[in-house]
């Protein structure tokens, strides 16, 4: 199959006009082609470009508010609501980054909820925006059942990402972006549309049967692998705990499926968790930055093994993300054919 690139700018733009194309707010449509933008150069296809064609989707069937009124509600010295009035959860998410750096800057720590969102992409776009305003990041959100638990016959958690990000002096910020399933839902997807083969351990079918066909996936396995799944399965609960359970949103298993043939109109109420927490109000500013560049000094000397290259997180998304700003982003033939490419 030939790869199709796309120059980064050209990407960007052909998103914002999709999206206003669908009458989405001026803000809105930056908020989510950030987003957008940050999975794709970044490397994290499954939450990139590719879900373009699935926002426009559900804001064309009113699922998704186009033009929301979002609204904020301080409830504490250092805590917050955010209520997305069913709009593009990555506006929501922006939003809510911003009033939790605000209130970290007031009170060392903000924590920060949202109601009434949507889909958001990739958690890391907002651990990472808070990292760039010279804070500890944390994002998370839960979402539909696609994913068993350890010894489960059925799906129980969604994939339920948890991403934390730090800024690093003179440096790319370090960046933690992990799904809590063996892989993300997205993924599967996005591997039916190239037509690959799914790795070894990752799914299984509708009973059950682990496969590496992705047209006959039907549920995830829990990060761990074959007997640790008990790990990822309890990390997925971390994420329902601060986004559903504490925010009174939807559980997991109560999701209308993120894509539906069925209902594309009725909004998902999701909910998500932002904490900034700010160094100086530590160990302070500058004792955080000279640690936080020792660590990572200590951590790539560690000698690789033959073959091996020791990484921290992030360098692989930076290393990507450079040769892909330099050589063009790679889209699947289904979103180059939805934003008009040719091929």
């Amino acid at each position: 199959m030939t790869e199709i690139l796309i120059n980064a700018g050209d990407l960007s733009a052909r998103l914002a006009a999709a999206l206003k194309n669908e009458n989405v707010s001026d803000e809105a449509v930056a908020a989510t082609t950030r987003a957008l933008m940050h999975a794709s150069r970044l490397g994290v296809d499954s939450h990139g470009a590719r879900l373009i064609a699935h926002y426009c989707n559900v804001l064309r069937g009113g699922r998704v508010n186009p033009q929301p009124a979002i609204s904020t509600q301080r409830t504490g010295p250092a805590s917050a609501i955010v209520d997305g009035d069913d709009g593009l959860g990555h506006l929501t998410a922006y939003r809510a980054t911003a009033l939790a750096v605000e209130i970290a800057r007031e009170s060392g720590i903000g924590a920060v909820g949202a109601v009434r969102s949507s889909h958001f992409g990739a958690a890391g776009a907002y651990a990472l925006d808070i990292a760039e305003a010279g804070m500890i990041g944390f994002a998370t959100t839960n979402t539909d059942s696609v994913v068993t638990l350890f010894d489960g016959a059925r799906s129980f958690h969604g994939t339920n990402p948890l991403a934390f990000a730090a800024p690093v002096a003179g440096g790319k910020p370090w960046l933690l972006d992990m799904a809590t399933s063996s892989i993300p839902l997205n993924r599967v997807l996005l591997y039916r549309s190239l037509q690959k083969e799914l790795p070894e351990g990752v799914a299984a079918d509708e009973n059950g049967a682990p496969t590496r066909n992705a047209d006959e996936a039907e549920m995830l396995l829990p990060l761990g692998g074959a007997g640790y799944g008990f790990k990822g399965a309890a990390l997925a609960g971390v994420a329902t705990l601060l986004s559903a359970v504490l925010m009174g949103t939807t559980l997991d298993a109560d999701f209308i499926p993120m894509v539906s043939k069925d209902d594309v109109s009725t909004p998902r109420n999701m909910g998500h968790f932002f904490i900034a927490i700010d160094p100086a109000r530590f160990a302070g500013a500058d004792i955080f930055a000279a640690g936080m560049r020792a660590y990572l000094d200590q951590l790539r000397s560690v000698p690789a093994v033959e073959g091996g290259k020791v990484m921290a997180p992030g360098d692989r998304e930076w290393a990507v993300e450079e040769q892909r700003m330099r050589d063009g982003i790679p889209i699947d033939p289904d979103t180059a054919a939805f934003l008009g490419i040719s091929v």
